[in-house]
């Protein structure tokens, strides 16, 4: 790969079997800020202007959204103290205190109740689509900010372990019923170069008319065997419940990861928020 990797270079890099010289001379400078995306764990220590996060809340903030329906928020946390207990929740992970900025984008159905409340309408939608619609809308726009500040030069990384902590984030944030946290967010300009992290092949990922995983298993055998030689891991998950395994590979760390339980209070808690998830 060169020192400007190309489109094609990082698509080739990132999933190995990605067609090649397909844009037909169309400008592809968004495309190639895409397929660049890297996750940031390590910042500098300078700030990022309030007028810039505003605009890339925007800009996040213009992606689509059901049926012009707009139920997702984005809370910039900048009060130390609750930035202080939010660091507090991730001693493992101090680059989360070291970003300058912290956000959590949200999914709110509350806004859309009290409309109908405002204009007399009953809400007759009251069942699992409501919940989903808020947080589909909350992750569009939490992955529009990424390109957004991708483009920007600035670093981000999702937060998804906020969820967690929901009661602390709950009380914290002073959340309402029916607005819910979906991830948390970390920004700032990145202080070195990450790494891009390779996906699966389109083969495995990648339908036509119907859903098919005839290809599927030996696909993610391939892409076991190729991110084990060019993205080894650093550590193996829970060696004394699983032992080692030589070469460690992306499904194994996934079927381990997924061994335990997380967040099982998950549907309690949105049910507490007002939510019938029927």
């Amino acid at each position: 790969m060169t020192d400007t990797p190309t489109l094609d270079e990082l698509l080739r890099l990132r999933f190995d079997d990605a067609p090649q010289d397909v844009a037909g001379g169309a400008d592809t400078s968004h495309w190639h800020s895409i397929a660049n995306h890297q996750s940031c764990r390590l910042y500098e220590d300078r700030p990022v202007r309030p007028e810039l996060v505003q605009q890339l809340c925007a800009l996040a903030l213009s992606s689509p959204t059901k049926s012009d329906l707009q139920q997702r928020d984005i809370i910039i946390v900048s009060d130390p103290d609750k930035r202080a207990t939010i660091n507090d929740l991730f001693p493992g992970s101090p680059w989360i205190a070291g970003a300058p900025v912290f956000l959590i984008f949200c999914g709110n159905n509350r806004r859309l109740r009290q409309i109908h409340e405002r204009h007399g309408h009953p809400f007759e939608n009251d069942h699992l689509d409501a919940f989903f619609n808020a947080a589909v809308d909350a992750g569009i726009a939490l992955s529009a900010f990424t390109l957004a500040a991708d483009a920007a030069g600035l670093g981000t990384c999702p937060i998804s372990t906020i969820r967690d902590y929901l009661e602390t984030i709950n009380a914290l944030l002073e959340l309402p019923n029916w607005v819910f946290p979906v991830a948390g967010m970390t920004l700032g300009w990145p202080a070195r170069t990450p790494r891009i992290n390779l996906r699966l092949p389109l083969a495995a990922t990648v339908h036509t008319d119907t859903y098919n995983e005839a290809a599927q298993w030996d696909a993610i055998k391939a892409y076991n065997a190729r991110r084990a030689e060019l993205r080894p891991y650093g550590s193996q998950r829970d060696p004394d419940r699983f032992g080692t395994r030589d070469p460690y590979t992306w499904s194994e760390d996934k079927a381990r990861q997924y061994a335990e339980p997380q967040r099982t209070d998950f549907g309690d808690y949105i049910r507490a928020k007002g939510f019938s998830l029927s």
